[in-house]
């Protein structure tokens, strides 16, 4: 008996479980985007105000976003990214399960809550693409689980540099801007390939708290912050 109850218990669990999240795939808790949908996917973009000598003189938007390639992310920008939210970002398929492990067992058991979140980039970029739906006691539960399936989908038709390029073109910052181009104006008035480790160090340290880490109001704990991430970048 000490064998029998406790697996039928843990089988009737596990059954619960994937019925839960065969109903979530199936989209009875609103339609997950499909493959075909994810591979165009477009974003809203400033209109560019330029003069005759193509230089910029103003913007409209309802979102501040510019979009780059992936040849003007800095090396130093995509490495204190990958060392700050997702080490393992090469490795994994936008889930990262080791992440979720210790989450379950240290922030969940253990109640620590320094061990993170376990979300990974491809997950974040989900997120910022389509958002989260409130489903009462059960939203944060839903919403990660949808998000997984799309983060899947998304790693089975980009590549790792195609999701590090949308993420950087989607992440929002304070004020308003969405994507590194139109932060790397704001903040240090240059082109995001024109950024030094510094202020890329600075950029993405930002993404923990957009608010509570802009350089612009609160620049003596931004750049405690920015100090974190160049840490993680060398560790």
């Amino acid at each position: 008996k000490y064998i029998k109850y406790p697996s039928i218990v843990l089988g009737v669990l596990l059954l619960l479980f994937f019925g839960f999240y065969a109903s979530i795939y199936a989209g009875l808790w609103g339609k997950i985007p499909s493959k075909n949908e994810l591979a165009t996917l477009k974003q809203s973009q400033a209109s560019l105000v330029i003069d005759n000598n193509e230089n910029l003189i103003g913007k409209y938007y309802i979102y501040d976003r510019e979009s780059i390639a992936f040849k003007d992310l800095p090396k130093s920008l995509i490495n204190a990214l990958v060392a700050t939210e997702d080490a393992r970002f090469y490795e994994h398929d936008g889930v990262d399960n080791r992440s979720l492990l210790r989450v379950f067992f240290k922030t969940i058991l253990l109640a620590d809550k320094s061990s993170g979140g376990g979300s990974t980039i491809t997950l974040q970029l989900a997120k910022n693409l389509f958002g989260r739906n409130d489903y009462g006691y059960l939203s944060i539960v839903v919403n990660k689980l949808r998000e997984s399936i799309v983060a899947k989908r998304i790693e089975e038709i980009y590549s790792k540099h195609e999701i590090l390029t949308m993420y950087f073109n989607t992440v929002p910052f304070s004020d308003n801007t969405y994507g590194i181009e139109s932060a790397s104006q704001k903040f240090f008035n240059k082109h995001t390939f024109q950024l030094n480790l510094s202020e890329a160090a600075t950029l993405v340290g930002t993404l923990k708290a957009n608010h509570s880490y802009n350089p612009r109001l609160f620049p003596e704990r931004s750049q405690l912050r920015r100090d974190v991430v160049l840490q993680q970048m060398e560790k």
